[in-house]
């Protein structure tokens, strides 16, 4: 009996997760290798074949509609991954196309069986007849009879969010927003200012954000800094969030600042240090328990008084008006993360981008509210998608007459090419920028 490979088998076990569990990629995969005692080239070669197989499913599940003689819904959820993992050996690595049907066959057989196994056989031989673009040629749809279909086929991305995306980013650059979204993110640290410092952190420092390092490679749990809770991993964008409401001018007092939806608490990490370097302490506020958990653990080590509370940020914990500073980091699609959580363009459809715009709202409200004159609100998303960005802030200031719109380009002002939808917000775009596509927008209260 042939022995499954070791690789392809992890890399199995993380789609099951990811698919199962609604697991993210990136999250499980430390697990799964160290499981299988994966290192070095092999746990480089899982990540390869589970994250890009969640990333380019769109592309790969119309190459295999044209090879399957039956729907794909119908076939074992198992064989289906095996037959993705396959596909993307064959069109997407340098794996020799007989080392990628073989080893495609063997796990298919440990999983499902002879049958099934002979099934991948036939249909990665189809598969494998022609390239990716001899694929794409044959597969998506022409471009006169609908972009979106061609380019939610070309690019792996539903054709809704194709559309949400080129109404952000206009038509012009929808394309190079979609294929960075398909390129693998670089693992950036940031150092919390007050513990470590960006010299100490290995890795290339950031354009941006004066905190942080992009890793060449490795794990980032074995930085010292890192492991020690004086350093985390932070996306650039999010850097400049935290960066973004403390570097703001603010008149009178400034002590009391908080994180309106904290959780897992990164964000509240770096505001919690710079909140301390200007004397400031913060409040995080956390709607789910296991969550709130989190945001202590990453607080753990900060130099700021703070305190974490689990409660609703639509349902203010604090007296009305009494707040200096507040991030609301509101849930959202997601959509502006894709490339770090290919996973998230499968789970959310534009039923769930209408039910959080309400949510959105209300957070935003009850921060102003808690605010006094003077205090400053930043509303932030991970999303580009109009609904969420300028729709929320335009919807809140037309039924508000306390709180006004504050330029935030002088506040960032090393940012460029970043106007958001509504004059004086930003917008961060991962093919311009290299960041997620993170919207920002700073109100303040009136007197």
């Amino acid at each position: 009996m042939r022995v499954t490979d070791p690789a392809r088998r992890a890399a199995l076990e993380v789609l099951t997760a990811v698919r199962e569990q609604d697991a993210y990629t990136n999250l499980v995969l430390p697990a799964v290798l160290r499981r299988h005692g994966l290192t070095g080239r092999d746990a480089g070669l899982v990540t390869e074949l589970a994250s890009g197989t969640v990333r380019r499913q769109g592309t790969y599940d119309a190459v295999l509609a044209a090879c399957v003689d039956r729907p794909l819904r119908r076939l074992s959820p198992d064989v289906l991954d095996v037959l993705r993992l396959g596909t993307h050996q064959l069109l997407a690595t340098r794996v020799p196309p007989h080392a990628a049907i073989d080893t495609s066959v063997e796990l298919a057989r440990s999983v499902a069986g002879s049958r099934p196994a002979g099934l991948v056989n036939a249909v990665l031989r189809k598969v494998s007849e022609r390239d990716l673009d001899g694929w794409l040629a044959e597969v998506a749809p022409p471009r006169e009879s609908g972009s979106d279909q061609h380019d939610a086929v070309v690019h792996s991305h539903p054709a809704w969010v194709v559309a949400e995306l080129r109404k952000a980013v206009g038509a012009d650059e929808v394309r190079d927003l979609l294929a960075a979204d398909n390129d693998p993110p670089r693992v950036t640290l940031v150092a919390r200012p007050g513990l470590a410092s960006r010299e100490e952190l290995p890795g290339e420092p950031t354009r941006l954000s004066p905190h942080g390092v992009v890793l060449d490679g490795g794990d980032p749990g074995s930085v010292p800094a890192v492991a020690e809770g004086r350093a985390g991993v932070q996306d650039e964008g999010s850097q400049l969030v935290a960066l973004a409401l403390a570097g703001a001018d603010l008149d009178g007092d400034d002590r009391r600042w908080a994180d309106w939806c904290a959780g897992p608490g990164g964000k509240s990490a770096l505001l919690a240090a710079l909140a301390a370097q200007q004397g400031a302490a913060l409040l995080a506020v956390e709607r789910a328990h296991h969550r709130a958990g989190l945001v202590r653990r990453n607080l753990a080590t900060s130099p700021a008084s703070y305190l974490v509370v689990t409660g609703d940020g639509t349902r203010p914990p604090v007296r009305p008006g009494t707040l200096d500073r507040v991030l609301v980091d509101a849930p959202c699609s997601g959509l502006g993360a894709l490339r770090r959580r290919p996973e998230a363009r499968w789970r959310r459809s534009r039923n769930d981008l209408r039910g959080l715009v309400p949510l959105q709202r209300s957070l935003l409200d009850s921060a102003i509210g808690s605010t006094r004159p003077g205090g400053l609100v930043l509303y932030a998303t991970c999303s580009p998608a109009l609904s969420e960005t300028g729709g929320v802030v335009s919807k809140v200031l037309d039924q508000r007459d306390d709180v006004e719109l504050v330029d935030l380009r002088p506040v960032l002002s090393q940012v460029e090419d970043c106007d958001g939808p509504l004059e004086g917000t930003l917008q961060l775009w991962p093919h311009r920028h290299g960041t997620d596509a993170m919207f920002m927008a700073l109100l303040r209260r009136k007197g």
